[in-house]
Order: C-alpha cells, then sequence, then structure tokens
C-alpha cells in the first residue's frame, strides 16, 4: 500500500503559505511587541501552521493561553481581561475570531462601548488546515453533530469557503462527484458562491480532475470498528490530536547523566507523529501485527552501523520511541477484552448474528464498563443490523443518558428496526466489505486495516475511480443521501490534456470526520489522492461529541 508516498503533485505549500500570509498580515497590523492570548483549542491547529519561530519574526514576545469549552464562557473571560488591562497603561487590543465572529460575542463589545475604540475586531477564515503529506482538515470536531442533530449549515458553510479557496490556488476542479445530503449541500453552496464572482474566470491551470464529497452519514460502520493499522491503534488507544500523541510513561527511561543506569519518566511522553520521520512512515499504515518484524530488521540495520555513521543516533531514537509505542500498545491487543471485542465487532461486521442479543454487550453492561465502552458495539450491531428489533435502554448508567441515546437515534447510530429489510447484508456482498482470507504481513487488498473489513467509504471511492459509480447503481440508491455528479466547464485553454502514464488526481472531502486507516487505505494506482476532511476522529471521540454531558 502507499498511501504516504515522498512526491505528491499537489504542493500543498501553495495552501500552507496562503495561510501563513494571512496570518502574517494581521500580525503586522498590531505595530511594535505584541503578546497572544489563544483559546485553547485553537493551540494545537495553529501550531501546525504557525510556529513559534515564526512568530517570534512578526514582534509575538509572549503567548498565553485562555482555557474554556464554551463560547460564551471564553468571552466572558476575554471581557474579564479587557476590563483588568483597562485599569493600566493605554494599549489596543484585537480580536481575532476564528473562523468567523459570531453576534454572541460581538454584542458584549457594543454594549461596553468598547468596540471600535481600543477594541478592533477581525476575522481570520482558517477554513483548512495543511496536516502532513496529502492531508487537510477543518478541525472542526462538532460538524456532524450540528448538521444532523441540530440543523445547523455553519460547518458546511467553512467547508465549501475552503474549496473555493482551493480552486482560487489550484484551479477549477472539473468534475464534482458527491454522495449524501451534506454532500449535496456543500455543492450548492459552492455554485452559489461561484456564481458570485462571475466576474473574474479562474485562469489557473486545474490541478485536480476530481472533486469527491463524501458524507459521513453515508458510511456510519467505518468508525465505529476498531482500527488495526499502527496509526489508527495509536489513535483508538492514545487519541492523536494535531499530530502529538501522549502516551503513558513507564515505557520511556532517560539516560542518567553520568550514565549510570536510566530514571523511568514520571509525566506522559508527548511525541510527534509525521511522515517526516522515515521510520513513521514505513510503519504508520501497516497491520499493527506487521510492525514487530519491520521494528526488529530496523533494530538489526541500526546496531550494524550506529558506531560507524554517528547521524544514525537519531534513527535509534526513533527506532527506541516507536518500539516504545508498540510495547504499550500490544500490552492493550493482547488482552483478553480486546479479543472479545474485536471477535464481537468482526461477527457484526461478517453477518455472523447481528440481530441477536450479544453476551459481551450484556456483560459489559452488567459490570457497568464506562458506557462509551457499551455504546461502541451497540452502534455497531444497530448499524449493521439496520436496528434493533426491540429498542434498547441501559438503566443501568442513569436516565440523565437518555439525551445521549435520543443524539444517537436522531444521528442513525441507534435505532429500532421499523420493519423493513435489513440492506446491509446487500451492501457488503455488492461492495465485498469483507474478506475471509485476510493477509497482514503482505496484504493484497485494503481489507487488513481491519483485519477482514474493507471500508465502505474506501470502497466508494475505488468504484469511483474504476470502473465508475454506474456499476453500483442499485447500492447507491441503498445508501442514504442523493449522489450527484456536477461538471464545471474550464476557460479555452484550461482543459486537461493528460500524457500517458500519468495518473488522475482526485481530492475526497469527507464531511463529518475520516480515521486514520481510511486515509491509510486509499491507495494509490492510477489516481492520486489528496484527502480533506471536517474532523481526524476515531469511534470513542465520534460519539463522545454526540453525547450529553450529564447535569
Amino acid at each position: 500500500m502507499a498511501a504516504h508516498p515522498s512526491y505528491w503533485r499537489v504542493n500543498l505549500n501553495v495552501l500552507r503559505q496562503a495561510v501563513y500570509r494571512e496570518l502574517w498580515e494581521f500580525l503586522d497590523k498590531c505595530a511594535g511587541s505584541k503578546g497572544i492570548i489563544w483559546d485553547e483549542y485553537l493551540t494545537g491547529p495553529f501550531g501546525l501552521t504557525a510556529q513559534y519561530s515564526l512568530l517570534k519574526g512578526h514582534e509575538v514576545e509572549k503567548m498565553f493561553t485562555l482555557k474554556g469549552n464554551r463560547l460564551l464562557q471564553l468571552m466572558s473571560r476575554v471581557l474579564l481581561l479587557l476590563f483588568f488591562y483597562r485599569q493600566g497603561p493605554r494599549r489596543d487590543f484585537h480580536i481575532l475570531f476564528v473562523p468567523c465572529c459570531s453576534l454572541l460575542c460581538e454584542q458584549p463589545l457594543k454594549d461596553l462601548g468598547v468596540l471600535g475604540s481600543f477594541i478592533h475586531r477581525e476575522e481570520y477564515s482558517l477554513d483548512l488546515i495543511p496536516f502532513y503529506g496529502n492531508l487537510l482538515s477543518v478541525e472542526s470536531e462538532g460538524t456532524f453533530k450540528e448538521c444532523y442533530l441540530e440543523g445547523d449549515q455553519m460547518g458546511l458553510y467553512h467547508t465549501a469557503k475552503g474549496l473555493m479557496t482551493l480552486h482560487a490556488l489550484y484551479g477549477t476542479i472539473p468534475q464534482i462527484f458527491g454522495k449524501g445530503e451534506c454532500a449535496r449541500q456543500v455543492a450548492n453552496m459552492m455554485i452559489r458562491m461561484k456564481r458570485e464572482f462571475t466576474g473574474s474566470q479562474n485562469s489557473i491551470f486545474p490541478v485536480f480532475d476530481n472533486l469527491l464529497l463524501l458524507d459521513r452519514y453515508v458510511d456510519l460502520l467505518t468508525p465505529l470498528a476498531t482500527q488495526l493499522t499502527c496509526e489508527g491503534l495509536t489513535d483508538e488507544i492514545y487519541g492523536i490530536q494535531n499530530s502529538y500523541v501522549k502516551l503513558s510513561p513507564e515505557k520511556f527511561a532517560l539516560k542518567k547523566q553520568g550514565g549510570g543506569g536510566k530514571d523511568l519518566l514520571t509525566e506522559a511522553k508527548k511525541l510527534q507523529l509525521n511522515s517526516a520521520e522515515e521510520l513513521y512512515a514505513e510503519i504508520r499504515d501497516k497491520n499493527f501485527n506487521a510492525v514487530g518484524s519491520v521494528l526488529s530488521k530496523k533494530a538489526k540495520i541500526i546496531l550494524a552501523f550506529v558506531c560507524q555513521l554517528p547521524h544514525m543516533q537519531a534513527a535509534r531514537g526513533s527506532l527506541a520511541n516507536h518500539t516504545s509505542i508498540a510495547e504499550l500498545i500490544r500490552d492493550v491487543t493482547t488482552s483478553e477484552d480486546f479479543f472479545d471485542k474485536l471477535t464481537v465487532e468482526q461477527e457484526f461486521m461478517s453477518g455472523i448474528d447481528t440481530d441477536k442479543v450479544n453476551n459481551y454487550i450484556e456483560d459489559c453492561i452488567a459490570q457497568k464498563h464506562s458506557l462509551i465502552k457499551v455504546l461502541r458495539p451497540v452502534c455497531l450491531q444497530s448499524v449493521c443490523n439496520s436496528g434493533f428489533k426491540q429498542k434498547r435502554d441501559s438503566p443501568t448508567y442513569g436516565y440523565e443518558h437518555l439525551l445521549t441515546l435520543h443524539n444517537l437515534e436522531k444521528a442513525g447510530l441507534l435505532k429500532p428496526q421499523m420493519g423493513g429489510r435489513n440492506n446491509y447484508p446487500t451492501i457488503r456482498k455488492t461492495l465485498a466489505l469483507w474478506i475471509d482470507d485476510v493477509k497482514e504481513q503482505n496484504p493484497t487488498d485494503i481489507s487488513y486495516m481491519y483485519s477482514g473489513y474493507a471500508p465502505l467509504s474506501v470502497q466508494l471511492v475505488q468504484l469511483l475511480s474504476r470502473p465508475g459509480w454506474w456499476s453500483i447503481h442499485e447500492v447507491l440508491r441503498i445508501l442514504p443521501g442523493p449522489h450527484l455528479e456536477e461538471r464545471q466547464p474550464l476557460p479555452t485553454g484550461l482543459q486537461k490534456k493528460r500524457q500517458q502514464g500519468e495518473n488522475r488526481v482526485t481530492l475526497i472531502f469527507f464531511l463529518g470526520g475520516v480515521t486514520f486507516a481510511e486515509i491509510a487505505a486509499l491507495e494509490d494506482g492510477g489516481t492520486e489522492y489528496v484527502i480533506a476532511t471536517t474532523k481526524l476522529m476515531n469511534g470513542t471521540s465520534w460519539i463522545e461529541a454526540l453525547m450529553e454531558k450529564p447535569f
């Protein structure tokens, strides 16, 4: 599999520079030395685009973090800070709203009479954040919930704006495909935005051949399944945020000064994970069962050369870190509970006893395991069975969680059967979602990502590429939401003439989130994929975002 090649025809540094430029222009408006107070949630995304060394070049001397979980909570703290600083020497304050200003935030500033005097309000449309390689993200955790539970399309609007930015930088995308209600809405927003700029034609030669908008609601199954790639499992167990992971310290050690043994770390170990690190680029997309042999081979190579080549010390440190990560993950994957959970998931996905009460789930409920641990397989069973014959309730966890169950039902993850047929067997067979003979060490198809399950979303992507969605017309009709195909005319002289052997370039936008395993499963044989999403997620973080916190 080649999901992370070292060279891409699409130069995403063009987008990265555009993101930099807008931020620098804002900072340079504030003359002299300055301090920044960050919303804590933004520090991760901004860390991918604005390293501190670059900020210092624009006279940023100090940075502080503003903590708070809700918008009004953050704004009340901003007002408190403004009141405190207003008592001192004259200062100008600039509030930069990302990605746009809210009336709930602006009105208190107007009421106090400070907006426009020493308080200046601006907006920074950080609609798409370049991650690594071929990956872009809006990093909006609530888009799926906003769309399907709250009827709020603001996240889709910013997605459409981000796509228009890509159009401006990389040329008009000639062909747009989509599946799902959110896909249709984003496509309609893009068309309306394009009409607003009818006076100026895009004269940039198009880099992308196709855009595929894929609604998460079309494939509710894949995020619920446990990812079994190295990167996917790391995210499942520890959570990867903005390419960083915090790990349990027990497997890591620091050399004592003077060389006398090692000291164990007492705080979480924070590591950055991206393809710039050669070893991680090699192992990230492999099934975890194949990682051990790669690390073993690397260890032998490094041991043979480390004394002769000083620069191999960096490779040695990388090997030590990823060996420690593998040991931490192995401690989890070799447990009886993990095996039981995986067995149940695979039974559901392969179509075994999807309509029966499951003993593993019942045992988890009886032992009062965490609610999220119970909900994930319950939702998986519901999706694979088109609902339950009898609606389930879980009084074990208290009636304060009824709102959460209602949210999951509204989102299509947990629902009673309404007397109709179960369409999953047809979808599974037509799209070849389950493979019995899986080759984890030397994979021949994408099912190795889940040791048997080939992600529905990725199968749709690959079938669109070859032979085309016309071949699965009946399945497209069964899957939720409309499917669309739009052509965007190009000015004369900008039509692409493909060279012999040249791959097509497709931009895939996952609306509502995407998992690391799905990204890894997107092969580049005949097509080069650039992947964009509203959020990088896994099954646990997805359900957590849909849960209502008890009062």
